[in-house]
């Protein structure tokens, strides 16, 4: 199943087929709302021809509901795939993604608000389920780590969120990290791989991401993370290749946190 592992220097977003990283799994990282980052990690998967694709934003129960009649029907599947539980014109910009591999299985990882909200009041163990322990979500986290994870969960918040609802957040970003390894050991055991994961960044860091968590039940699998930034700016996180695309208009996301 292994295979070996190319760190070789690849172009800006589209290697030559021969170049690009030969393992059994491909985390493709992205900044959800950039476009460019979607042409890329569709453009990488077509070079890569996985046998499995594995989602963050959406459920593997929506992905199940994928049926060979709508395979290739894009109005069909972003109404099953129903990506993060809502109608979105953002959706289209993932299909690109999904046509790219006309063969692959889907899988997705997608933990729902219900999920989220159980987790919060009886913990990330008891809603992930019976392999808590072996993907690690029984224990707690090294107390530097705990606290620089806190504080990035600050700064992505805009410095708004009672410090209280940090260790929470921090525990449900492992907790996302975990369904995400689930579903791509999943994936690894169906079909025997490659596999490619389509997610944000960091869940695809490898030195905090799904990558930490999968390799507590796979530890024999190779992976190679690509992470996805905006006018050459600094990744966040530990990857093996990281590009750059321009930036995309945004609203300011702290608004949301600002009083009138």
């Amino acid at each position: 199943m292994k295979y070996l592992i190319l760190l070789l220097t690849l172009t800006a977003t589209s290697p030559n087929a021969e170049s690009y990283p030969q393992t059994d799994v491909v985390l493709l990282g992205e900044l959800h709302d950039n476009p460019h980052h979607h042409t890329t990690q569709a453009e990488w998967v077509s070079g890569l021809a996985p046998k499995a694709l594995v989602f963050e934003m959406f459920s593997n129960e929506a992905a199940k509901g994928v049926s060979a009649d709508i395979r290739h029907d894009k109005a069909a599947m972003l109404a099953q795939l129903n990506w993060w539980g809502r109608a979105s014109e953002d959706a289209e910009m993932y299909w690109p993604i999904v046509e790219a591999a006309p063969d692959a299985k889907l899988y997705g990882a997608l933990l729902d608000r219900p999920a989220m909200q159980a987790a919060m009041k009886t913990g990330i163990a008891e809603t992930f389920g019976a392999d808590a322990a072996a993907y690690g979500l029984d224990t707690t986290l090294p107390e530097t780590e705990q606290t620089a994870r806190e504080a990035d969960q600050l700064a992505a918040h805009c410095d708004a969120m009672p410090a209280e609802m940090l260790p929470v957040l921090v525990s449900l970003q492992r907790l996302r990290d975990a369904a995400l390894a689930r579903a791509v050991a999943r994936a690894i055991d169906e079909t025997g791989g490659p596999v490619a994961v389509i997610t944000g960044n960091g869940h695809a860091r490898k030195d905090r991401g799904l990558p930490v968590y999968l390799a507590r039940v796979k530890p024999d699998l190779t992976v190679f993370a690509l992470g996805q930034v905006e006018d050459g700016r600094s990744a966040e996180g530990t990857f093996d290749q990281v590009v750059s695309a321009p930036v995309t208009e945004r609203e300011d996301p702290c608004l949301a946190f600002k009083k009138d």
